[in-house]
C-alpha cells in the first residue's frame, strides 16, 4: 500500500530542520520528547491507514443524504473511524492538561493531522472543525462555557462548527442578517439562515456546537455590529434547540462531509414557546468578528494543510504509478523492438514529478514553519503576514500537483478506478474554502504588509536575509539560489512601496491576487533555500532528491514572478478600466 504521506520527509522537516525537539525546553511542552512526538505520529499514521483511508472512496461515492424526517444518513464507516480517533485522545492533543489534553506542540499536532487529511479529507473535516471551535471557546469563553462545551468536544462526544456565511452575503460578513435578541436570563434568541456549514448536521455525536455570527442591537452598521454566540443543537437541559437542517449542498469534492443550509429560529423546534434558537454570548457584544478570526485564521492554515496533504498523497500515488507502469521507449532509442521502459524514465514525466515534489514539499515546509511560529508565540506579526500565503499557495499549487498526478496516469487518471481524480476534486474546494484567493490577496496587500508601518514585512525581511546569509556561506548552487531569492525579494519590497505610493487604494489593490501569487512563490523559494541549508553536505538519495527539487523550483518556478512583478510595477489599469457593459 502506498503511503499517504512521507514519514521520512516529516522527520527531516520536524527534527533536522525545525528542531521541534527544542520546544520541550518550554514549560508547556516539558513532559514531551522526541519519543512522545514519534509515538503520536506513528499512532496517527496507523489509524489513518487502517480506519480513514479504506472508506475514502466509499464516502465519496455514497455522500450524505437528508432523510424525509430531516436527519442525515451516512455510511457507518465514518462514525466508526471518528470514534477511534476520539478514543485515542487526538481531539484534545493540543489542549491543556487541565482540559484532558496532551499539550502537544502545534507543529507536531498539525503534522499528525496531515495523515488523516491525506487519507480521507472528508472524514478528517469533522475533528478539524471541532478542534478549532473548542480552541476559540477555550480562549474567549467563560469557565462555565468551557466546562459545558469544550470538554464534551475534546472527549469526542460532541462536534463543533463555524457559522459565518449566509445565502445572500457569501464572504461579505458586513451584510449578514442573522439577528440576536437578548433575553432576561442573559441568553439570546437567534434568528436567521446560515449557508455552507460543514459538519452542520449529522448523527455522529450526541450534540453539535455551532459558533454563530449574528448582529445584536446597538452595534452599528457593518461588521461592527457582529457578535458571536454558542448555539448548541441540543440545549444543556436536553431540549432540542430551534436549529433546523434545511438541505445539504452537494459539492464536487469532500463529498463525505455534510455541508448544510441551516435555519436558526424558524419554529420547527420551538423552545419554550418563543421564537428563535437559544444562543449564549461569547465574550463581549459587537466583538464577534475579532473572536471568529481566531478560528478563521486557524482554519485557514488548516485548509492549507488539507491542500498540502491532498497534493502530497496524489504525488506519492503518481510516483508509484510512474515506477511500475511501462510505456514507450526513451528519446533517441535506436532499437524500436526494445522493451518499453517505466514511465519514470521519460524526461517529461520526471519534470511533472519534480514539479509536484517541489510544490508539496515546499508547501509542507511553510505549513510547519507557520505552526512553529504558533508554538514559539513570539512572532505573531510574522505569522499574521504568512497566514494568507499558508492558505492560498498550497490551495493553488498543490491543486496543480493533483492535476499533474492525473496527467501522469494518462487516461486512467481521470477514471474513478484510480484515486487521483478524487484528490483533485477534493482539493479544488480549497482555493475557495475559508476565503478565496481574491480575499487572501486583499488581506495580504491591503492589511498585512502595511500593518504597524510595515513591521511584519520587516520581520520577514530579517528572517529571509538571515537564510540568504547562511546559504551564501555554503557556496555552489545554494549560494547562487540565495542571490536569486534576494533579488526577487528586493523587487517585491520595491513593488509594494510603488503600489501604495499612488495614494489610490483601488489602483494599489486591483491586481492584489497577482501580488499574492508572486509573494507566495518567493516565500516558497525561501522555504526551499531553508531546506537546502539544512541538507548542506549530507549525502544519500533523500538529500539528493531535496537538492534537485530545490533546483527545479529556482530554475522553473521562481522566474515566473518576474513578469508578475513587471505587471504590478506598471500600475496597470486593465481590470479597473473594464466597463461591465463590455463583457
Amino acid at each position: 500500500m502506498t503511503e499517504v504521506l512521507s514519514r521520512r520527509d516529516l522527520d527531516f522537516l520536524l527534527y533536522e530542520w525545525l528542531d521541534v525537539e527544542s520546544l520541550t525546553s518550554d514549560a508547556r511542552f516539558a513532559e514531551h520528547s522526541k519519543e512522545t512526538f514519534d509515538a503520536v505520529l506513528d499512532l496517527c499514521a496507523d489509524i489513518a491507514h487502517k480506519h480513514f483511508e479504506p472508506h475514502n472512496k466509499l464516502s465519496d461515492a455514497t455522500e450524505p443524504r437528508m432523510r424525509p424526517d430531516g436527519t442525515v444518513q451516512m455510511i457507518p464507516e465514518v462514525k466508526a473511524a471518528l470514534d477511534i480517533y476520539a478514543g485515542a485522545g487526538l481531539i484534545a492533543g493540543q489542549f491543556d492538561e487541565s482540559l484532558g489534553g496532551m499539550q502537544l506542540p502545534t507543529t507536531v499536532a498539525r503534522a499528525a493531522m496531515a495523515w488523516f487529511q491525506a487519507a480521507n479529507a472528508s472524514t478528517s473535516s469533522y475533528p478539524f472543525l471541532t478542534m478549532a471551535n473548542a480552541n476559540l471557546i477555550a480562549t474567549y469563553g467563560t469557565p462555565s462555557q468551557i466546562d459545558d462545551y469544550v470538554r464534551p468536544m475534546l472527549e469526542g462526544r460532541w462536534f463543533g462548527t463555524m457559522c459565518l456565511s449566509e445565502p445572500q452575503a457569501g464572504s461579505s460578513l458586513a451584510d449578514i442578517t442573522t439577528r440576536a435578541v437578548k433575553q432576561d436570563d442573559d441568553s439570546y434568541r437567534i434568528t436567521g439562515t446560515k449557508m455552507w456549514i460543514s459538519g452542520g448536521d449529522h448523527e455522529l455525536t450526541e450534540n453539535i456546537v455551532h459558533l454563530v455570527l449574528a448582529k445584536a442591537a446597538g452595534g452599528g452598521a457593518g461588521v461592527k455590529g457582529i457578535s458571536l454566540f454558542v448555539v448548541p443543537k441540543v440545549l444543556p437541559d436536553g431540549t432540542r434547540n430551534d436549529v433546523t437542517l434545511v438541505g445539504l449542498n452537494h459539492k464536487m469534492g469532500n463529498r463525505g462531509t455534510t455541508n448544510t443550509l441551516l435555519n436558526f429560529g424558524d419554529g420547527t423546534h420551538c423552545v419554550a414557546g418563543e421564537s428563535g434558537a437559544v444562543g449564549y454570548l461569547v465574550g463581549e457584544e459587537h466583538r464577534g468578528l475579532s473572536y471568529m478570526f481566531h478560528m478563521m485564521n486557524e482554519a485557514r492554515i488548516g485548509v492549507g494543510f488539507l491542500a498540502i496533504s491532498l497534493g502530497y498523497v496524489g504525488y506519492l500515488k503518481s510516483l508509484e504509478y510512474a515506477k511500475v507502469r511501462t510505456q514507450g521507449r526513451p528519446l533517441g532509442a535506436k532499437d524500436p523492438s526494445s522493451a518499453p521502459v517505466a514511465l519514470i524514465e521519460h524526461a517529461d514525466i520526471k519534470r511533472m514529478l519534480l514539479a509536484q515534489k517541489s510544490y508539496v514539499e515546499g508547501a509542507l515546509a511553510l505549513g510547519l514553519y507557520c505552526s512553529k511560529l504558533v508554538d514559539e508565540q513570539e512572532n505573531t506579526l510574522l505569522l499574521d503576514l504568512l497566514t494568507p500565503i499558508a492558505k492560498s499557495w498550497p490551495s493553488q499549487w498543490c491543486l496543480e500537483a493533483n492535476s499533474l498526478a492525473i496527467q501522469i496516469h494518462g487516461g486512467y487518471g481521470y477514471t474513478r478506478d484510480y484515486d487521483v481524480e478524487q484528490y483533485y476534486r477534493d482539493n479544488r474546494l480549497n482555493p475557495i474554502h475559508e476565503g478565496t484567493h481574491g480575499i487572501q490577496g486583499l488581506d495580504l496587500l491591503g492589511r498585512k504588509v502595511t500593518m504597524q508601518g510595515g513591521a511584519a514585512l520587516g520581520l520577514l525581511d530579517a528572517r529571509l536575509s538571515e537564510t540568504v546569509r547562511r546559504a551564501r556561506d555554503i557556496g555552489g548552487d545554494t549560494a547562487a539560489f540565495a542571490e536569486q531569492l534576494e533579488s526577487s525579494w528586493r523587487r517585491i519590497v520595491d513593488v509594494t512601496a510603488a503600489l501604495w505610493s499612488t495614494g489610490d487604494p483601488a489602483l494599489a489593490l486591483a491586481n492584489s491576487t497577482v501580488y499574492l501569487e508572486a509573494f507566495g512563490h518567493i516565500v516558497i523559494a525561501w522555504m526551499w533555500l531553508e531546506q537546502l541549508t539544512a541538507v548542506d553536505s549530507k549525502s544519500g538519495d533523500f538529500y539528493d532528491g531535496k537538492r534537485q527539487a530545490a533546483k527545479y523550483f529556482f530554475v522553473y518556478e521562481l522566474p515566473k514572478v518576474t513578469p508578475q512583478l513587471d505587471l504590478l510595477s506598471s500600475l496597470d489599469r486593465t481590470t479597473l478600466d473594464m466597463d461591465p457593459a463590455w463583457f
